[in-house]
């Protein structure tokens, strides 16, 4: 019990250096912009990670949590991954790189595992790299496959992604402009084909296993399945209603009104931000959990403060049981990361604020917009992703909008190769620190 503790205090300890790291991700705009001072950003965006806890499911830290073959390793994997991600938080962080904390720890929980399964794993199955989950066939009713490798690939897809994304917005909003009919009939066209989209995807009353109210109405509302997609209802419908009217702005009016935008972007990317990167921290300690209980099968499992509560998932003469997640693991999680975005991580900001691209008020809505949209997206189909990445991605989406040399491209590389270098360089601190251990534990 005293080793489950240890890894808990120090994923949570991981979750604040995730929060203050990661601060700049969502505040460096609305602060390069002047919406609203350093202080005052941080507040706001960690109003949102936490709010995260009532948008978001587990989807993601199911994901983290099986990065690994549970059944073949041991709390001291969980343990040296997690002290490697810190180490690599904090180096990163004292550097001024806006690297991947999500890559960090999922480099971290793979290298610690590959070096327990050379170590001391007999089984052929898992033994040696076969002890990582690489890449896994998707279930019935998962649109994309799962595994290490998927997240690997998201390294590029991401950004990549969210520059399209802020791309297609930036040129959007700039045809718009154009004081004549067409902008706007596109414009409504869109908004027509969004509304047929998003009523597809919504999940009726009927199909909702458990509803929060008796009334349909506040049940399709208040499911978290729903708030995603309500959440990019707003966000698309405020861009198409400000590109409606766009043509008729002065300049001066657009800029303050899309400075009014920014807060709901930047809102908005505060909840991706906190429902993606909350969830890693969930799953370690969810895998930390069920390893522990199956090394004790015995345990009592509301032994003592720590109440686990834990069911974990099973498939007993047929019948498939869904685990359980206590409540206390994901509201830690949104508490502390959202404490650590008050803490703020303000060396990250200069470098997404200002280094890469001069950011505006309009570059500030098109990307925060984006970042949200991509990071609801890669939610929806459980893949952690690295909110550094995809913010970064759209900041240069929209940058390239103006003129390729609008990016500094310079900055950029450098960013590149700490994204590259986060996954193989903290799995190689996760095995030195796991040979470590199991010299002592």
């Amino acid at each position: 019990m005293t080793l489950l503790i240890i890894i808990i205090i120090l994923a949570l300890i991981f979750d604040y250096i995730n929060g203050f790291h990661d601060a700049a991700n969502s505040i460096a705009t609305i602060v390069a912009t002047k919406v609203l001072t350093p202080f005052q950003a941080v507040l706001w965006a960690a109003l949102f990670n936490f709010m995260a806890y009532w948008v978001f499911g587990f989807g993601v830290a199911d994901t983290v949590a099986k990065t690994a073959h549970t059944s073949s390793i041991d709390l001291v994997v969980i343990l040296a991954g997690v002290i490697a991600a810190i180490i690599w938080n904090l180096l990163t962080w004292w550097k001024g790189i806006p690297s991947s904390s999500s890559h960090t720890l999922i480099g971290g929980f793979a290298g610690a595992a590959i070096a327990h399964g050379f170590r001391d794993v007999t089984d052929p199955e898992h033994a040696g790299f076969k002890i990582v989950n690489w890449l896994k066939d998707a279930k019935e009713g998962e649109l994309l496959p799962s595994g290490v490798l998927i997240v690997i690939l998201f390294i590029v897809f991401a950004p990549l992604l969210g520059m399209i994304i802020s791309y297609f917005i930036s040129l959007w909003l700039m045809y718009s402009s154009r004081k004549n009919v067409w902008p706007k009939v596109l414009t409504g066209v869109l908004m027509v084909l969004v509304g047929l989209f998003l009523y597809s995807v919504l999940v009726p009353y009927e199909d909702i296993k458990k509803p929060r109210f008796d009334s349909p109405f506040w049940s399709v509302v208040t499911e978290p399945h729903n708030i995603k997609w309500f959440l990019v209802a707003i966000i698309f419908y405020s861009l198409a209603i400000f590109n409606l009217f766009f043509s008729s702005l002065s300049t001066a009016k657009a800029e303050r009104v899309l400075k009014k935008m920014q807060l709901l972007s930047s809102a908005a990317f505060s909840l991706g931000h906190g429902g993606n990167d909350s969830q890693k921290v969930m799953g370690i300690i969810a895998a930390a959990v069920a390893v522990y209980i199956k090394t004790n099968p015995n345990i009592d499992l509301s032994a003592g403060w720590l109440d686990l509560n834990v069911v974990l998932p099973s498939d007993k003469d047929g019948v498939h049981v869904d685990g359980v997640m206590p409540s206390w693991i994901p509201l830690t999680c949104y508490t502390v990361i959202a404490l650590g975005t008050l803490s703020g991580g303000w060396k990250i900001v200069k470098t997404m604020g200002s280094k890469i691209t001069k950011v505006t008020a309009f570059e500030g809505v098109v990307a925060e917009s984006a970042g949200a949209l991509t990071l609801f997206s890669t939610e929806h189909f459980k893949i952690p992703v690295s909110t550094t990445h995809t913010i970064t991605g759209s900041i240069i989406g929209v940058g390239v909008t103006k003129r390729v040399s609008a990016v500094r491209w310079g900055v950029t590389v450098k960013l590149l190769w700490a994204w590259v270098l986060t996954i193989p360089i903290s799995a190689l601190i996760a095995m030195l620190i796991y040979y470590l251990l199991k010299m002592f534990l």
